[in-house]
């Protein structure tokens, strides 16, 4: 059974491997982690690399042909020549330009490969094969989104498939290969044939490695792009200039990403997408048109911490908001919270006409009528709140994220922190235990403090390190909590700075109920924040006003 030759990089010649038998595939898997690659390399090496390292140490992988596109690259040949594990490896080494030189050398790297491989292979070069290999690209002649960035896990990208309104056309690294426009010159002979070939790598659209890169422009100035989703990959930074210039010049809609190459990073980017996606094709948050009933709407938010309910009635009056803890299982708590709402409303379930779920948990909630991300249902909740309210800054126990409106309350920009617990309630949670305080006693402490203390570190395990230390050098508890409101804001201010935050402010969610924190936030965005009294049911509030919506008399 012929084994499957691997590549990484779009520059690879994979129709010189073809012509010589090969089986070529393009490894793009995303692995559950990384435990054989992190025995055997350091541990800021990006996900990628250990894609690789982890493939071979596995077994999945016998035949591999890399570009040596980047150090993380140079560094993995290195470890996988050692290593044995390889029937055939070979690592091509290609300028990053395409001028008189670059081809010559690679014309010359071209044969090198040709004469490895092919006596790995026991074949000769078939030219009838290396022809027959040329398949021209795919063209979009529809509207559809582009993920532009670094190479995108073949997993992430079935997810963003899935998730968007539009076909998607994946345009990052490795797959954007442009040979094959055009047919080799017949009638010459193999060194002939090898130059015209290195010229048709090289002039490929260009990847942002090239020295002239600038012919990627084309690849977001395309009347029939819909929008923007950019991705990048965690420790290499490298694309995030062309993400720059992007969101400079592009007007269209735009989203960035980052992965770090396991199927769990792509599982987190989920609620991002499908708000991006909520946001491209607004239409989409209609649901069938449902026949008036009694005229009573519901909206439950599960979040991580807590789950509420907001019920409506035909005037999209609020006549009943519930918050309860979420406990073990967002389903239980969802029913939970809902019976105690209609309790509270003296309704009965038949009298909700339509109930829509968002937030951390909604997908496991099938009693909805629709489930609709929190992003989208924050910033209609706000709007109802206050139509002025151009931002919403809302802190939940598990992300915190920042959302830009219009003057209708559609979302225009969003940015989230969803990585780990800092800056979130959980974190100010883990602190307030670490203090031996409630949380409500922690809200109004750090109001008045005397020693302006700085923490350094936002991870929640560092924190509390330094918490415990602060402590043992005898430091006031006042002190130390508008540390930790210093941090918690220093890192929420730069995510209203990234998605370009303007007044009016509005902050939702438990966490506003934090005096110290909200003064602290206004401190460091030099503006007021509003505040209201139903700051923290605004999800499940902007959830029973998409069911209103859903309903026609």
């Amino acid at each position: 059974m012929a084994k499957t030759t691997y590549y990484v990089c779009k520059y690879t010649p994979i129709e010189l491997l073809q012509a010589f038998g090969g089986q070529c595939e393009n490894l793009n898997t995303m692995p559950e982690g990384f435990e054989l690659a992190d025995q055997i390399s350091h541990p800021n090496l990006c996900g990628f690399g250990k894609v690789l390292l982890e493939a071979v140490m596995q077994g999945q992988v016998k035949e591999l042909v890399l570009v040596n596109c980047c150090d993380t690259i140079r560094s993995v040949y290195d470890v996988l020549k050692a290593s044995g594990k390889l029937d055939f490896l070979y690592m091509i080494d290609m300028l990053h330009c395409g001028d008189a030189c670059s081809r010559e050398r690679t014309v010359v790297q071209l044969k090198g490969l040709a004469r490895a491989y092919g006596s790995y292979k026991g074949k000769a070069f078939d030219e009838a094969k290396f022809r027959a290999a040329f398949v021209p690209p795919k063209q979009m002649h529809e509207p559809y989104l582009t993920v532009l960035g670094a190479r995108m896990g073949t997993e992430l990208f079935d997810m963003v498939q899935k998730t968007m309104p539009y076909p998607v056309q994946n345009n990052t690294c490795v797959n954007n290969r442009s040979v094959g426009t055009i047919q080799p010159p017949e009638h010459v002979d193999f060194d002939t044939l090898m130059e015209w070939y290195a010229g048709e790598l090289l002039h490929q659209l260009p990847c942002m490695r090239m020295m002239d890169n600038t012919g990627r422009k084309q690849l977001y100035h395309d009347p029939n792009l819909e929008g923007i989703i950019y991705h990048t990959v965690k420790f290499c930074d490298f694309y995030s200039f062309e993400y720059a210039e992007i969101k400079q010049h592009a007007s269209l809609p735009l989203l960035k990403i980052e992965s770090d190459y396991t199927v769990q990073s792509s599982g987190q980017l989920l609620t991002r997408l499908e708000a991006f996606a909520e946001s491209i094709v607004p239409a989409q948050l209609e649901g069938k048109g449902k026949k008036m009933g009694k005229g009573y709407f519901a909206g439950i938010d599960s979040g991580s911490t807590s789950t509420d309910v907001v019920i409506l009635n035909k005037e999209k009056e609020i006549i009943t908001g519930i918050i309860l803890p979420t406990g073990a299982g967002a389903a239980i708590g969802a029913e939970r919270a809902l019976e105690e709402a209609l309790k509270d409303a003296n309704l009965q379930r038949e009298d909700i006409d339509a109930l829509v779920t968002t937030g951390y948990g909604r997908t496991a909630i099938q009693d909805g009528d629709k489930s609709i991300t929190e992003i989208t249902c924050h910033a209609r909740g706000a709007h109802y709140l206050n139509p002025e309210v151009r931002t919403v800054v809302d802190i939940g126990g598990q992300d915190s994220k920042v959302i830009r409106l219009d003057e209708t309350g559609a979302v225009v920009n969003f940015v989230m922190n969803d990585k780990c617990a800092a800056g979130t309630g959980r974190f100010l949670e883990m602190m307030a235990r670490t203090m031996e305080m409630s949380l409500d006693k922690m809200s109004v402490t750090g109001l008045q403090y005397d020693e302006d203390i700085t923490i350094s570190s936002m991870c929640t395990v560092f924190a509390e390190s330094e918490v415990v230390s602060l402590i043992a050098q005898n430091k006031k508890t006042d002190d130390i909590v508008h540390g930790l409101n210093k941090a918690v804001a220093a890192k929420t201010a730069s995510l209203v700075k990234r998605v370009g935050g303007e007044d009016k402010y509005m902050m939702t969610g438990g966490v506003s109920k934090n005096q110290g924190l909200v003064r602290t936030l206004e401190e460091k965005l030099g503006a007021e924040l509003v505040i209201s009294d139903k700051a923290q049911l605004c999800g499940a509030l902007g959830a029973a006003l998409f069911a209103a919506d859903m309903v026609t008399e």
